[in-house]
């Protein structure tokens, strides 16, 4: 990501594995990010958030931009946080970018956590390269918010494609069922 100044973006990473967590902390750190902290599961993460919101300078970070987590950690998954993140009443960000990255990468997989609010998802093994790309779509790209009933999250439409006919997608700002956030 050469030209790009990523010295004051603050990520978050979530890994149990203490090899891989390294190759993440030190891949964003090769791509100009300076501030990460990392955690060994979902709960130490819930509580780092909370004590970021509480006391920035204790916490040792004045903000959380990103979470990079994973998915299967014991005893608070990824998928657990980031229900906590997109939908729990003590979460002050509920907008914040996640990328899920896991080696359970099966459709199946992918769609739980599109219905959770994730903002990107990684598979492993990853490249340095996929997660400068997974980091500058989350910051270049940033995607309006959606809130519903039954979800809360990125839009998950990511292109403009030209459509010839009605369009029967009747979002408003004034929809009762419907919220659109921008970010």
């Amino acid at each position: 990501m050469s030209g790009i100044d990523l010295s004051r973006i603050s990520v978050l990473v979530v890994e149990d594995s203490p090899f891989i967590r390294s190759l993440i902390v030190n891949s964003i750190r090769i791509l100009g990010v300076q501030s990460v902290k990392s955690v060994d599961d979902g709960a130490e993460a819930i509580e780092f958030l909370k004590l970021v919101d509480q006391s920035p300078m204790k916490a040792g970070m004045m903000s959380v931009d990103i979470i990079i987590c994973d998915w299967e950690m014991s005893p608070v998954n990824g998928l657990m946080l980031l229900r906590w993140i997109r939908r729990h009443k003590d979460s002050k960000d509920r907008f914040k970018p996640f990328v899920m990255i896991t080696g359970y990468s099966e459709p199946k997989r992918v769609q739980e956590a599109r219905e959770m609010g994730v903002t990107e998802f990684m598979s492993k093994p990853f490249s340095v390269n996929a997660l400068a790309d997974k980091l500058k779509s989350v910051i270049f790209k940033p995607r309006q918010f959606v809130h519903t009933n039954s979800y809360f999250g990125p839009d998950r439409r990511r292109q403009e494609i030209p459509f010839n006919g009605e369009d029967r997608r009747k979002l408003t700002y004034d929809s009762p069922e419907v919220e659109i956030v921008n970010v």
